[in-house]
């Protein structure tokens, strides 16, 4: 399973790239906003920024909602480096959309993915990666991460290639689920991500380790 980290920030990307599990970063403009990134000319340069610090896909977010603006955006992004993929939200256009990248071998993320239905529509169209939000159905009392299972069982039925990026992933139980129904790609904030590194036990035999350690050495 890949790992890619849900932010804008360069200090957690540098982070979690340095702890050498890093496959990708995914990024919205709520998350640029947070950064205090504005402006069309920074949210670019931004991007760039991120793509010097990770090798893999860089997720870039278009913000047209109709099929010609999306076409105008993503081909700007996915043309300012080797690296982006192009993120298209799950409406009617966006579909369309999808369809005219692939055609034209431009990668593309489909987010605010809510139903099997929707990430159906999402492959068969062509998408890259298709991004449904387990942690805001958990939020309106829905198994997010039923859905999970339901797209990787239509996905594997019918041999599509478009890869299950799990997102709106809360938490290190989060990823540890995805890892086992089949998430080809989770996408997290660092503060999960290294939330596996945690166990009380390694805690505890580390200090049992240095503290016979110390004693020997006296």
């Amino acid at each position: 399973m890949k790992f890619f980290i849900d932010t804008a920030n360069l200090s957690d990307i540098k982070e979690a790239y340095a702890l050498g599990v890093l496959d990708g970063v995914t990024t919205n403009p709520s998350l640029m906003a947070k950064e205090g990134i504005t402006g069309e000319s920074n949210i670019i340069n931004h991007y760039l920024k991120i793509c010097e610090l990770v090798d893999g896909d860089v997720s870039a977010e278009v913000i047209s909602t109709n099929f010609e603006g999306m076409v105008s955006e993503g081909e700007k992004l996915a043309g300012l480096h080797p690296q982006i993929v192009v993120k298209i939200p799950m409406i009617k256009d966006g579909i369309k959309a999808i369809k005219y990248f692939s055609d034209k071998g431009i990668r593309t993320n489909c987010t605010l993915v809510f139903s099997a239905g929707q990430a159906l529509l999402a492959a068969k169209a062509g998408a890259t990666y298709v991004s449904p939000f387990i942690g805001r159905l958990d939020d309106i009392s829905t198994d997010g991460l039923k859905l999970i299972e339901e797209i990787r069982l239509i996905y594997d039925n019918y041999g599509y290639e478009t890869q299950i990026l799990a997102a709106s992933v809360r938490h290190v139980m989060h990823i540890m689920n995805c890892a086992q129904i089949g998430a080809d790609v989770i996408t997290a904030p660092l503060s999960a991500i290294e939330g596996l590194l945690k166990h009380p036990l390694t805690d505890s035999g580390l200090a049992t380790f240095l503290a016979d350690y110390n004693k020997g050495n006296k």
